[in-house]
């Protein structure tokens, strides 16, 4: 049997009885999955950052509750941690790292996929509104890109579109692939009592909910009646012990709202363990430049995701302010890069350029495209990493790759942000925000210097 085999049989069996403990007795037990993770990092860092969040943990009872929400479906919890933990990281990073240094460019860690460009709502300002609704992949396609991303070491497929739940071989595709773990957006509309139970005996799937605040909000975005409709799908989920998140897009008129502690707890009662937040970006259906929040507003996020972090039992990831977590920008194949349903491959969901297409090569081929080696050797955009995006923050050095690789658009008007009053628009706001994101970094830095000196005294 080969060595790798031997590795994933080990760990497949550590992980057995880690989650049969935790399941049990999750406030007692969680640390032991800590400790055997810890044990099984092969990289010195991953060893490091093991350790780190045990140590978070320990000293946090808000991880606990998220465990015992968990706990309701230990096949969910298991997928969770073996496809996404042990394939991913403990047995994928590795992989990558190795493929990387042959091919010249980096690997990453997870891919977004659109199966399908149709969807069953029209919402105002959707950032794939534009590209064509009849465009698809094939189902043999689909699953090739996803096997060729599994021998590379990619274990985490996010799905987007149009709607994934429109795409007919969805449910099928998954289950063709248990050992790979996968999110999908989606507005929630077409989740009913038969979907649910299939997630539920899947457990390698999780939806992540497009809302943009209450009933009102979301409604007049996505049309009337869409509130009611995810929330009973969240609510299905949750009765079944289905893991779930929801996806928020941060806009001028809604981030009181989305970000105040009744609407978290609002998500946190429904199932939901995790937030993705989406700044708004004037791409796709008409694209209105009244809807990005005002530097003013963002710097407003930065504190205030890291208060409701702190306690709040879900966790919230911030695009773009998370770019300290990150080192940047992630997108352009570095962490991850984009797939739309016309198989263009794209170095983000809202950077509609591409240079190569899926269909008749492989994803190695594709990760070695001009673009993506173009944003690769600039990354990061800024040495401010609260100012990470290439489109938001950096927008020329945006201009340079699509010049520099020879990338097309991908749908008619895609070309609109590199040109004209846009154009404009978007290089004076990222000074504007690079003015107050730099403010904040000294105020910070200030900050941490005073607190040090006390300690010392």
């Amino acid at each position: 049997m080969p060595f790798e085999s031997v590795k994933r049989l080990a760990a497949e069996f550590a992980l057995d009885k880690a989650i049969k403990y935790i399941t049990k007795d999750p406030e007692k037990n969680l640390l032991l999955l800590m400790d055997f993770l810890e044990k099984a990092a092969v990289v010195p860092d991953h060893k490091e950052s093991i350790k780190k969040l045990k140590n978070h943990f320990r000293n946090n009872p808000l991880i606990m509750e998220q465990t015992r929400r968990l706990c309701k479906n230990p096949k969910v919890l298991y997928k969770l941690f073996d496809s996404w933990v042990v394939d991913g990281i403990l047995l994928g990073r590795p992989k990558r790292e190795k493929i990387a240094a042959e091919i010249g460019v980096s690997v990453p860690s997870l891919i977004l996929i659109d199966p399908t460009a149709a969807c069953n709502l029209r919402c105002e300002g959707c950032w794939a509104g534009e590209y064509s609704k009849s465009d698809h992949l094939e189902p043999e396609l689909f699953s090739r890109i996803i096997e060729e991303a599994k021998q590379l070491g990619i274990y985490w497929i996010v799905l987007s579109g149009g709607e994934p739940f429109c795409y007919p071989y969805l449910l099928d595709v998954v289950a063709e692939h248990p050992d790979s773990v996968f999110m999908a957006y989606t507005n929630g509309t077409l989740i009913d009592e038969k979907v649910a139970d299939r997630l539920a005996d899947l457990a390698n799937l999780s939806p992540a909910f497009s809302l943009e605040g209450w009933r009102e909000q979301t409604d007049a975005r996505r049309g009337a009646g869409t509130f009611d409709k995810v929330t009973r799908a969240m609510d299905l989920l949750r009765e079944r012990g289905v893991f779930m998140g929801a996806s928020v897009t941060s806009m001028r008129y809604n981030i009181e709202t989305l970000f105040s502690d009744e609407f978290i707890d609002f998500l946190i009662d429904k199932g939901v363990t995790y937030i993705w937040s989406f700044h708004y970006i004037p791409v796709g259906r008409h694209p209105n430049v009244d809807l990005m929040l005002t530097p003013e507003q963002r710097l407003w996020m930065v504190d205030r995701v890291r208060q409701l972090r702190n306690s709040k039992p879900v966790l919230i990831a911030d695009f773009w302010n998370d770019g300290e977590h990150t080192k940047g920008c992630i997108a352009g194949g570095k962490h991850y890069f984009h797939i739309n349903a016309a198989g263009e491959v794209e170095p983000c969901a809202f950077v509609h350029f591409a240079v190569d297409n899926i269909r008749g090569k492989s994803l190695k081929e594709v990760l070695q495209n001009p673009l993506f080696k173009a944003y690769q050797k600039r990354q990061p955009f800024n040495e401010n990493h609260l100012a990470p995006c290439p489109i938001i923050d950096a927008p020329a050095a945006l201009r340079e790759m699509v010049r520099e690789s020879k990338a097309h658009p991908t749908h008619t008007g895609a070309e609109q942000i590199l040109q004209d009053e846009l154009a404009g628009y978007l290089e004076n706001l990222s000074k504007k925000w690079l003015e107050k994101a730099d403010e904040y970094k000294k105020q910070q830095q200030s900050a941490g210097e005073k607190e040090l000196q006390v300690e010392k005294v």
